[in-house]
């Protein structure tokens, strides 16, 4: 065994120079190329859930060079290696008969040949700037022969069909298919590949006009070849040559351009596949057209569309602006940016009192002159109907209700839950939006309002098909990625945030009774399909909502002026609904949710309050509630009165035979709902009066109305006088009381049937004392101050 290693350590010892030389070129051949061939930049390009191109954006350097393709068209590369290197397949990395070719060409005639192989191209595009020099060439064949080791055949086509230039700041076949065919470089034809594949070799044939028959000879005597070789046969030959040359080049497609230009800044230079259906985001863009010539007569100039995926909460369409100009900013992504969100919380806080019992879907709620330590809130048509339905409530989007409502769960309690529902842009403490909170005095995007409706359906959805379960991790955001699959957590039994029965009952709410109060045109929303919705208007009309979701999607729209510039009119039953429907229409049919009878109990429902029924509770019905609506109270406005024999009148034992007294139930509100519900219900009974001689002493007999409790009066400026007109107003349960009025003790007047007084006031601190016929009393403190705050 030494005696043969010997010789050769011999050998080597007489030839170290010859075999460190060798042992140099192999370390450099190894390592001559670098980790990544390419570091162009790329231009980011986004493709639609069915792969075709939906928009692009130009790369940093100023270059439309699309990301490396996956792979090579079939007729390119046949084209290609026919005329750039028909040994492609045999060679390792250089043609040595091409080589010898190139250089007797080059000694014996003018013009110059290359006889390079497509590697050895590769190797010279990655190379920039590179003087074309013999001593370069033999570098490229080194760097070409490690090229091959390092990768197979179709990844160096791949290379070389990238990042091949066709002409100006084209780069690319993939590019270069768009730019000068409009179409992808799958779907050449044989005469555009054949002039793609002649173009890298002349690229300034491309500019029309100029050198166009010398480019059509050129793609010609390359197609003439591949029937020559059979690649191609002689009709498709035919139909090949008379195919015309690019001319113009295309504007690449802009489907969706808000949304490429948010992939431009979140996944810069990549290819995106995203989960938006072209169809229908085309189908948005008309949609979006129309109604902007509708809306900008009102100088109402932006809007947006966003529709999602219910089950997988992906994007299906996108439109972040309306095709406006730039002088209205139409290059804004509204879907994005933060906004008021008016009344599109009420529903999350209807469902959140409904799940936890502290409300009954159809229970009265109050809606009356409302001041909270010095907050005033006001329905949209600035009046009141003093108690009504929950459901109803929500549905006519009225203020007052919502603001009491949300004081009796809890600001902060509710504030919390917002949170668990992922709304990340209420960034600011609850005390700093306080009760406003409810009526648009938060921030949010179209984004993440829309994906928390989703997230509600989703949630209804999954306890329906799974068992009567929960995922954790189910308000989660969207995504317009294809590719990427949500995770929505384990499942559990109990909801993290609202149960089934609570979200169900509130899409019933809003799909049912959803008819916008004092608008006489809501029919003209009626669908073919039901949906749950919702509007919302901003203070001052900056900002129109309407968002709705079925079973299967999720839309929200949005109408308004980037620059918050308030338009009168510019409300969401006007603005943004009628877009909403019209985006409806334009989806598949979705059905209707089924109802989550394991979070429903059927429980014995106060016809006339909505209430659990009392005793009390003469008309009664049977209902369908969120499981922990046992634990909401009896109807607390059903009481029995005792009436004369005629029943006209009320008694009590003091005045009137026990066995002639006639027990009736009935509704009694407060004075002040009786008020202002009475007026708007004509089939309301107040209570009869007593009979005379009978005693009406009672408690919540009567009630003011204004002044409000804990409000000051303001009184206007009036040319220098000292006192101004006020009206007191009172109600009161017998319609044939009498009030009489004092101010610090001193009458200042009496009222019979209505009870308003007209009074000359000064600025100062009073107290207000009304009493009844019946010696029925109620006082309160009144502030009177001067507008000019003296």
């Amino acid at each position: 065994m030494f005696e043969f290693f010997s010789p050769v350590k011999k050998y080597i010892v007489n030839h170290k120079i010859t075999f460190g030389v060798f042992f140099i070129i192999l370390i450099l051949w190894l390592f001559c190329l670098p980790k990544n061939l390419f570091e162009d930049p790329t231009s980011t390009v986004v493709d639609s859930s069915e792969g075709s191109l939906i928009g692009a954006r130009i790369a940093d350097d100023g270059q439309w060079r699309f990301p490396q393709i996956d792979s090579v068209p079939e007729r390119f590369k046949q084209s290609i290696l026919l005329f750039e290197d028909e040994y492609f397949y045999q060679h390792p990395g250089f043609n040595p008969i091409s080589i010898i070719k190139a250089i007797g060409h080059n000694l014996t005639k003018e013009t110059r040949r290359g006889g390079s192989t497509i590697t050895q191209q590769v190797i010279r595009l990655s190379r920039k700037n590179q003087s074309r020099t013999y001593w370069e060439k033999l570098i490229e064949i080194f760097m070409a022969t490690r090229l091959e080791l390092r990768h197979s055949k179709e990844d160096i086509l791949e290379l070389y069909a990238s990042h091949t230039p066709y002409g100006g700041n084209v780069v690319g076949l993939e590019t270069a298919a768009w730019r000068y065919f409009g179409i992808p470089a799958h779907e050449l034809s044989w005469g555009q590949s054949a002039a793609l594949a002649v173009l890298p070799n002349a690229p300034a044939l491309i500019f029309p006009g100029r050198n166009e028959q010398a480019f059509l000879d050129k793609r010609n005597r390359l197609l003439k070849k591949l029937w020559e070789k059979k690649v191609i046969d002689e009709t498709t030959y035919g139909l090949a040559i008379a195919e015309p040359l690019p001319q113009k080049p295309f504007p690449l497609p802009d489907v969706a351009p808000h949304l490429t230009e948010r992939i431009r800044n979140e996944h810069p230079g990549e290819r995106v596949t995203t989960s938006i259906q072209r169809p229908l985001q085309q189908r948005l863009n008309l949609l979006a057209e129309r109604h902007y010539r509708q809306l900008q007569s009102n100088e109402i100039h932006n809007l947006a569309i966003l529709v999602l995926d219910v089950e997988t909460r992906k994007v299906l369409g996108y439109v972040g602006n309306s095709p406006s100009d730039e002088t209205h900013a139409n290059y804004v992504d509204i879907i994005t940016k933060k906004r008021s969100t008016g009344s599109t919380l009420k529903p999350f806080l209807f469902a959140s009192l409904l799940d936890e019992g502290q409300l009954l879907p159809h229970s009265l709620v109050e809606d009356v002159p409302t001041v909270i330590n010095g907050y005033n809130p006001q329905n949209f048509n600035l009046k009141h109907v003093g108690a009504v339905p929950a459901s109803k409530a929500l549905s006519r989007s009225l203020n007052v209700p919502a603001v009491r409502l949300l004081r009796e769960y809890g600001l902060q309690k509710f504030y919390n839950k917002l949170h668990k529902m992922k709304m990340e842009s209420l960034d600011k403490p609850s005390s700093y939006y306080g009760l406003s909170l409810i009526l648009g005095g938060a921030e949010s995007s179209l984004w993440e309002v829309t994906s928390t409706y989703a997230a509600m359906a989703s949630s209804l959805n999954y306890f329906l098909t799974h068992s009567s379960t929960y995922r954790k991790q189910e308000f989660t955001e969207a995504t317009y990625l294809q590719n990427e699959s949500k995770d929505f957590g384990e499942e559990q039994f109990d909801p993290l945030v609202l149960g089934a029965g609570a979200i169900y009952s509130t899409f019933q709410s809003m799909y049912e009774v959803n008819r916008p109060e004092g608008d006489e045109n809501w029919q003209f929303f009626d669908s073919s399909q039901p949906i749950a919705w919702k509007t919302g208007t901003s203070f001052g009309f900056k900002d129109a909502w309407a968002v709705g979701v079925t079973p299967k999607y999720a839309i929200g729209v949005w109408a308004g002026n980037a620059d918050g510039e308030g338009r009168p009119g510019l409300t969401g039953i006007t603005a943004a609904a009628p877009l909403l429907f019209d985006v409806l229409d334009a989806l598949p049919q979705s059905g209707w949710f089924p109802e989550p009878f394991d979070d429903l109990v059927e429980l014995e429902v106060c016809a006339q309050s909505g209430f659990r029924a009392s005793v009390y509770c003469d008309d009664f019905k049977k209902e369908w509630v969120p499981t922990h609506g046992t634990r909401s109270g009896p109807c607390p406005y059903h009481q029995q009165v005792f009436l004369d024999a005629s029943e006209r009148f009320r008694v009590n034992s003091a005045c009137y035979p026990l066995e002639d007294m006639v027990a009736k139930n009935w509704l009694v509100l407060p004075p002040i709902l009786e008020h202002y519900y009475a007026s708007s219900n004509p089939n309301y009974k107040s209570l009869p009066p007593y009979l005379e001689g009978c005693s009406a002493l009672e408690n919540n007999l009567m009630e003011f109305i204004y002044p409000k409790r804990n409000e000051a009066v303001l009184l206007p400026k009036d040319l220098g006088k000292k006192t101004s007109e006020i009206i007191l107003k009172l109600a009161h349960q017998q319609s044939n009381a009498i009030i009489y009025w004092y101010l610090d003790e001193t009458f200042v007047g009496k009222t019979q049937n209505f009870h308003e007084l007209i009074l000359n006031i000064e600025s100062g601190e009073y107290t207000l004392t009304a009493f009844d016929n019946q010696g029925n009393r109620i006082q309160q403190l009144v502030e009177v101050r001067s507008a000019s705050g003296e």
